[in-house]
């Protein structure tokens, strides 16, 4: 998928305390009609989960010592068992920060109803006593750029986070073929955040779906359509420059016109390889219902046992 224009932000925040504001009133609404007693656990069965092992430390029980594995050390260090409650499993955010995130018209750009998800997600897992965490990634990155805490301060600081990633320098230190596996310690659930405008999506959606068999993946893609839908232009030939690879090309006129229809169709075909891989898929335009349904979605699959 060739990107062709691109928009830095305008203003100093891409999401503003008025937009937070409505994310609270609207995560309240829906746990008031969640009445207590009335909806099923969130969870089922013993509520913990295999974690990892570690160094017994002072403290540990002597039930979580894993005696099998302590005798390869011969028991110096004991090994012990550390178990993830799964109610309290976090929710790990990862938002893209790809170049095709700031095209955009009039100053409103991809990403920043990226960051209206991110805050969405950040702000309902404080409410639901969970941790959030945002991991940020491109195509050929993935980086830990706030490890889960909880919080409404947190949410926000999420929110700051993600867009200093955006407009910050590529974040660099680390070996490029680490994954999200390898950047997530405990079973979390994972809303993956993008336009999905890249060249080739296949080798991310395997990585997910291969993320997907030990936490609970989904996507949630944005519908940038709009970010294409260019004025009408008189000329017949023009320029375009894909904001990803930095390649040119020359486009009629009329095939300019036609970029929004064709974002449109790249999105239905990568929801349909997502969804062939096993991959749920949320997509969200920027209207008035979009923090409604995002809050619903995630309520929804806080429900469902995975």
């Amino acid at each position: 998928m060739s990107v062709a224009s691109a928009t830095p932000p305008t203003d100093d925040s891409l999401v503003s305390w008025a937009e937070i504001q409505d994310v609270e009133l609207v995560i309240v609404r829906r746990m008031q009609e969640l009445a207590i007693g009335t909806h099923p656990s969130l969870f089922q069965g013993t509520g913990h989960d295999l974690a990892g092992l570690r160094d017994w430390q002072p403290g540990d029980r002597l039930s979580s010592i894993d005696w099998a594995q302590s005798t390869l050390t011969n028991f110096s260090p004991l090994i012990t068992r550390e178990f993830d409650q799964e109610s309290n499993a976090p929710i790990m955010i990862a938002a893209d920060v790809s170049a095709s995130t700031r095209c955009g018209v009039d100053g409103a750009p991809i990403a920043k109803i990226i960051g209206r998800a991110v805050a969405t997600f950040a702000m309902a897992a404080s409410f639901f006593q969970d941790r959030a965490g945002l991991m940020t990634f491109d195509r050929d990155t993935r980086h830990m750029t706030m490890r889960p805490r909880i919080g409404q301060g947190h949410a926000m600081h999420c929110v700051e986070a993600y867009q200093e990633q955006l407009v910050g320098p590529r974040p660099s230190g680390r070996a490029p073929d680490i994954g999200f596996a390898g950047l997530l310690r405990t079973r979390s659930l994972v809303p993956v955040i993008s336009d999905f405008l890249f060249d080739d999506p296949a080798p991310l959606l395997a990585e997910l779906a291969d993320l997907g068999a030990f936490h609970d993946v989904f996507l949630v893609m944005i519908d940038s359509a709009f970010a294409f839908e260019l004025p009408r232009l008189s000329a017949g030939w023009i320029e375009v420059v894909d904001v990803e690879t930095g390649r040119t090309r020359v486009l009629a006129a009329g095939d300019l016109e036609q970029l929004g229809r064709r974002v449109t169709e790249w999105h239905d075909h990568v929801e349909r390889a997502a969804r062939d891989l096993g991959l749920d898929v949320v997509r969200l335009g920027d209207g008035p219902a979009f923090h409604d349904n995002l809050v619903a979605f995630l309520l929804a699959r806080k429900q469902v046992r995975r």
